[in-house]
């Protein structure tokens, strides 16, 4: 007669729930820090001094541009220009979102579409209002011409989401199956990693679906500039955070990256926390340089954003560089505990074993 065998390592109910528990932490998580920054970004698009001038020296010019102030607020800053000239630069610096030339029977707006359609919708709605007491329809000129893949001027923005999922995903798994790497050969690894993502992004935007038409080259070294900046700082992360390098990534490089790009809403039509990240988190270098070089030629901020990247890309080594001491200092202690009979290779085993759990769930929940 059989006994029934008993599975001494079954965990009881209790604990394989809290067990559990623990784990689908990191998922609510993700949702909650989901719904509160595209929601926060995203919820209610209003203008925050969004520049705009009316052209013109003489006194109707000078006091339209008072009386539209007036009524906006702080939702406008109006200023006035000399000429149509004068206007179209800067609105070629990105300096203006709109320029309004009065006329009794043809006002115009120019406007600069692939700085930002939102910004420019908004800046058409203002005109429109005045436009409207005069009982002429306002034309709108766009000083700036859409590629071909990408009329809308959103294309760029979905070029960095992709270089964003391809480059922290990887990190998770270059931190689970990477684990007994040397950080000297996961740092060369990732460097390999976006390089090919960035392959990957520009020859999909560039010759498959036409959304960088020209100067591919540039575009390509910004987008590997970038995606090494992530990749980076998810490795250095890695060592201290283990399987909640992950959601410390979706924070940084999607639930705040992709809401302060300025790829759906600049900051002129955001709140002041997500505008004020615009200025220097590493989406918008990445969005905005792309911009200049294809749209502004060169010009209009192209320096400031390539220096946001360079600085990404800096905090990253330095992170990378505190992670190796770490991790150094932490196989000091591990030898040192180790008892005079088991040899290095069993230490490190035993260290990766306790660690496998953690890592499996981060390459789990990655992307």
């Amino acid at each position: 007669m059989s006994t029934p065998r008993t599975t001494a390592a079954e965990p009881a109910p209790g604990r394989a729930l809290k067990h559990l528990a623990v784990h689908l932490l990191t998922p609510l998580l993700m949702c909650l820090g989901m719904a509160l920054a595209y929601q926060g970004a995203f919820h209610q698009p209003e203008p925050h001094h969004l520049k705009v001038a009316v052209v013109g020296t003489t006194p109707q010019a000078h006091e339209l541009a008072g009386a539209v102030q007036a009524r906006a607020g702080d939702a406008l800053s109006v200023s006035t220009l000399p000429d149509r000239a004068a206007a179209e630069q800067r609105l070629r610096d990105r300096e203006l979102v709109g320029a309004f030339v009065p006329d009794g029977s043809r006002p115009e707006l120019l406007v600069a579409r692939a700085g930002s359609d939102t910004s420019a919708m908004a800046a058409e709605k203002v005109f429109q209002r005045v436009t409207a007491q005069q009982g002429v329809p306002l034309a709108v000129t766009d000083l700036t011409t859409p590629s071909e893949g990408d009329p809308t001027g959103q294309g760029l923005f979905f070029l960095l989401v992709a270089l964003s999922i391809g480059s922290y995903g990887s990190v998770a798994v270059i931190g689970a199956a990477g684990a007994a790497l040397t950080m000297r050969v996961r740092v060369l690894v990732g460097l390999g990693v976006s390089l090919a993502v960035s392959l990957i992004g520009i020859v999909t935007a560039g010759p498959v679906f036409h959304v960088v038409d020209h100067d591919l080259a540039a575009v390509w070294a910004l987008g590997w500039l970038y995606a090494a900046g992530v990749v980076g700082i998810g490795i250095g992360l890695h060592s201290f955070l283990r399987r909640w390098t992950t959601l410390a990534m979706m924070v940084l490089f999607v639930m705040l990256n992709f809401t302060t790009s300025g790829g759906v809403y600049r900051p002129d039509l955001q709140n002041g926390f997500f505008g004020g990240l615009h200025s220097f988190w590493t989406g918008a270098g990445f969005l905005e340089g792309a911009r200049s070089l294809l749209y502004f030629d060169g010009g209009a901020g192209f320096g400031g954003s390539l220096l946001t990247l360079v600085l990404w890309l800096v905090a990253a080594g330095a992170l990378i560089v505190g992670a190796a001491l770490y991790e150094r200092r932490g196989r000091a202690v591990g030898r040192g505990a180790v008892g005079p009979g088991a040899t290095a290779a069993s230490a490190a085993t035993a260290a990766t074993g306790r660690g496998a759990e953690e890592e499996m769930e981060e390459s789990a929940v990655a992307v």
